[in-house]
């Protein structure tokens, strides 16, 4: 989670949002299912062209993500970079679409933890609610030891050369 930023956390509330208010969800189609939606807010095409750029090559969003490269030119490729730039790593892409995310999982209620399904609208919501905050969590901390640092860095006068480095 290394890219964690405001515009990232703000595309996944927006596809949260989306699903909620009842969005067209269908497993099985790539522009319209956990992370057709998310690939809909971030990189900002239609269901349709996600999917048709996705049926260019066979596989499922894992297989997509798997035979990635980013100067093939192919679409999907092109798709996956740009979500690649929104601060998402491509191991993260993998998690929406299973639902598989441990450091996700690890904050979901049992016995729901092990019941989620990844074809349910609701499910899809719980995990990217959760998902999210993980995001938000992480993204706070950074930001207070990211400034943190920077005041210490100017008052520098009562720390450690090796920690201003």
């Amino acid at each position: 989670m290394a890219g964690t930023n405001p515009s990232l956390i703000i595309a996944i509330r927006k596809t949260i949002n989306k699903l909620k208010n009842g969005a067209h969800y269908q497993w099985g189609h790539m522009g319209s299912f956990n992370c057709g939606h998310l690939a809909q807010e971030i990189v900002q095409l239609s269901r349709e062209e996600i999917h048709r750029y996705a049926m260019q090559r066979s596989g499922n969003w894992n297989d997509q993500l798997i035979e990635y490269c980013p100067t093939s030119g192919y679409p999907m490729d092109v798709m996956i970079g740009k979500l690649l730039e929104s601060g998402i790593t491509l191991e993260e892409l993998k998690h929406p679409e299973s639902l598989s995310d441990p450091k996700v999982l690890h904050l979901i209620e049992q016995p729901k933890r092990h019941q989620l399904l990844k074809n349910n609208r609701e499910d899809v919501i719980l995990y990217m609610n959760t998902w999210v905050r993980v995001l938000e969590s992480n993204w706070v901390n950074t930001t207070i030891i990211n400034n943190t640092l920077t005041i210490n860095k100017s008052n520098n006068k009562n720390i450690p050369a090796e920690l201003l480095a």
